[in-house]
């Protein structure tokens, strides 16, 4: 990966939370958190990590990684984080996205060879254009395929 990637910006996209799918969310991670229920009507909060279903809101041009060459048995996905500036959204909320390359460098692999750390970040903002989450994530290519 090449450190002139850092700060390339990808297309904004819009993620709707909806009651159902943070209900789903929930469920499938096995949360027995009544505050994610809701009833019609309702905007219960959503759980700390549901905002990795922001994938299935974006398009290839949503990634800062669009056009870039990338080799797939190589890539291992190394953190993931997740940082809310108040409360985590809720069900009703209209979020912006927007995914950044934040960082890249570069380490010595324990098993020879180099491994490239690139760091993204996905910043969420309400229509009043304020910051309410970021997800920031660590992609590792290493210099052999991963086993």
């Amino acid at each position: 990966m090449d450190t002139s990637l850092e700060g390339r910006t990808a297309a904004p996209f819009t993620m709707v939370v909806e009651l159902g799918k943070v209900r789903e969310f929930a469920a499938a991670t096995k949360s027995t958190n009544p505050d994610y229920a809701g009833d019609p009507g309702d905007h219960p909060v959503s759980p700390g990590t549901f905002l990795m279903s922001a994938a299935f809101w974006q398009k290839p041009e949503n990634s800062p990684f669009f056009g870039v060459e990338l080799n797939w048995h190589r890539i291992l996905h190394g953190e993931q984080e997740f940082v809310f500036h108040g409360t985590p959204p809720r069900a009703g909320d209209v979020l912006t996205g927007v995914a950044r390359i934040d960082r890249v460098y570069e380490k010595a692999g324990k098993r020879g060879g180099t491994m490239t750390f690139t760091e993204s970040v996905t910043e969420f903002r309400n229509p009043a254009g304020e910051l309410v989450a970021e997800s920031r994530g660590t992609m590792i290519e290493t210099s052999q395929a991963a086993s």
